[in-house]
């Protein structure tokens, strides 16, 4: 029979060995930008007999928690998904208080001190109050020199590069290119220039919690080349040395760039 372990017994045991997966980490190894779909809030709520809003809020409190953890390993950009444009449709007595935890998430991020506050998603699907918290998060943000924190709101991979592209249309509209022209000039590095992301390092890592292995459409122009981690922790649930483990796990690959 096996024998359960009093719970702080057990955090010490993973406080050790967290420990010891972050003595053998290679800083030198470490993704710079690195993707995180955040999954199972509400599963997790389902197994702990409590309510969806308060999966969702667990799920939020533990951003910081992962934000610490990539300034440590010397991450530079962390993009969270928080909410998907699917996630726009779910019902409203849902989707408010979701909205709430995440502008109220947004807010904490601005407020720390430490984080770069970028929006990636499509603006004009959200709420006025939603939209204007990010534009305030992102101005109050916009001088600090810690980790870039991309808050994926409103955000779809299929959205993003409609709308990379007709951002492309208009600006060459306005410059009076013809079509013929921009036929002859538009690549990927072109198209680039128009992402959500644009400016910035495509992710080294996807970490997708949850147990689901499967990206939904986050970062679909980005991810070309990255590599994926999927990990059975509902997000709440998600401790320090699941986040080590990714990382180590990530070291132990030869990267082939799609080849």
């Amino acid at each position: 029979m096996r024998i359960p372990y009093p719970p702080a017994l057990r955090n010490l045991v993973y406080r050790l060995y967290a420990r010891r997966v972050e003595g053998r980490l290679d800083h030198t190894q470490v993704p710079k930008h690195i993707g995180v779909i955040l999954d199972g809030n509400r599963r997790w709520a389902r197994a702990d007999g409590r309510t969806t809003e308060q999966g969702h809020q667990a799920g939020a409190a533990k951003i910081s928690e992962l934000l610490g953890w990539c300034e440590e390993t010397d991450v530079e950009v962390v993009t969270l998904w928080l909410l998907s444009t699917d996630n726009l449709d779910r019902p409203e007595q849902e989707l408010k208080p979701l909205l709430g935890i995440i502008e109220n998430t947004v807010r904490d991020l601005a407020a720390d001190g430490r984080w770069r506050v970028h929006h990636v998603g499509n603006r004009d699907l959200l709420p006025t109050a939603t939209q204007q918290v990010l534009k305030e998060s992102e101005q109050a943000t916009r001088d600090n020199t810690g980790v870039l924190v991309n808050v994926a709101i409103g955000y779809g991979g299929r959205q993003e590069i409609a709308d990379a592209v007709r951002s492309l249309l208009l600006a060459h509209a306005e410059r009076g290119t013809s079509f013929e022209e921009l036929a002859e000039i538009v690549d990927i590095d072109l198209i680039s220039e128009h992402l959500y992301t644009r400016g910035q390092p495509d992710p080294d890592l996807v970490i997708r919690t949850s147990g689901e292995q499967r990206l939904s459409g986050f970062m679909l122009w980005q991810s070309a080349h990255s590599e994926y981690y999927f990990c059975e922790v509902f997000w709440p649930a998600f401790r320090k040395v699941d986040f080590l483990r990714a990382l180590r796990d990530y070291a132990a690959r030869h990267r082939r760039y799609g080849f």
